[in-house]
């Protein structure tokens, strides 16, 4: 039974798991991070140790969670004392097998959501994936995890690097899609709320519908004159690549066929 954690990293994921293992009685031990502020900003939130020299890392824990930048992770890996707690990370694009050569006990706890310091999470509804090394690693993660989500399950690490890349379409790039629209909104001198009624009714379009039956706009039926006058309107070519890579995109897939 997993009743103590220690937390390798103090970033946006670290941060949100940690206090909601703090709120389910989970005791966390010790927050490492490369600066004491962020050691120290998480250890204080869940009544923990902050820590900054790797190897003050406590041996004595039942669950190691590395939540740190897919460069550093097997580095940072490498540096933690053998014992016998169980080992995971957190990232959505490495294999379950970068720890294999360091511990007998291993997995992944993968949270597939965005994550902002500070922004409240409904963690019912999170679906968390979960990889390991043996029936009992699981068993022990999906204990953790079930007061926290309604939607846990297994998941290979093939499968999950397939949910992160959907997941950088549908958040990452999207949210980009949204700077470059308050760009456009506030040099007319509009306020980017505006923006917001489109966006939610958006987004809640997508509970009742598919995003094909839900896609609107001037590409789906190949409207030029809207499309070039859109076009005109932007000085940055790097942007008008990305209006018409889009646009064909949407294009082709409503009409498999090119422009």
């Amino acid at each position: 039974m997993i009743g103590s954690v220690v937390f390798i990293g103090a970033g946006n994921v670290a941060t949100h798991l940690a206090m909601a293992f703090h709120r389910s009685g989970i005791c966390v031990k010790q927050v490492y991070s490369r600066t004491m502020q962020s050691a120290s900003d998480l250890a204080k939130a869940v009544q923990a140790e902050a820590v900054t020299d790797i190897g003050a890392v406590v041996d004595s824990a039942d669950l190691y969670v590395f939540s740190v930048k897919d460069s550093v992770l097997e580095s940072l890996i490498s540096q933690i004392k053998p014992n016998y707690g169980i080992w995971i990370h957190t990232a959505g694009s490495i294999p379950m097998d970068v720890f294999e050569q360091y511990s007998d006990r291993y997995g992944v706890l993968y949270p597939f959501q965005t994550f902002t310091k500070g922004i409240p999470i409904d963690w019912t509804s999170v679906p968390i994936y979960l990889e390991s090394s043996s029936d009992e690693v699981f068993d022990e993660l999906r204990g953790i995890c079930s007061p926290l989500s309604d939607n846990v399950k297994s998941l290979s690490s093939e499968l999950r690097k397939y949910v992160h890349l959907s997941g950088v379409y549908a958040c990452n790039f999207v949210n980009y899609m949204y700077s470059l629209s308050e760009q456009i909104v506030e040099s007319t001198g509009v306020p980017k709320e505006d923006l917001l009624p489109l966006i939610d009714q958006t987004c809640r379009k997508i509970h009742l519908l598919n995003s094909y039956d839900a896609q609107t706009g001037p590409a789906v039926r190949l409207d030029r004159n809207v499309i070039d006058k859109h076009l005109s309107l932007l000085a940055d070519e790097k942007q008008k690549k990305i209006y018409e890579s889009l646009s064909e995109g949407i294009y082709n897939l409503h009409n498999k066929k090119d422009i």
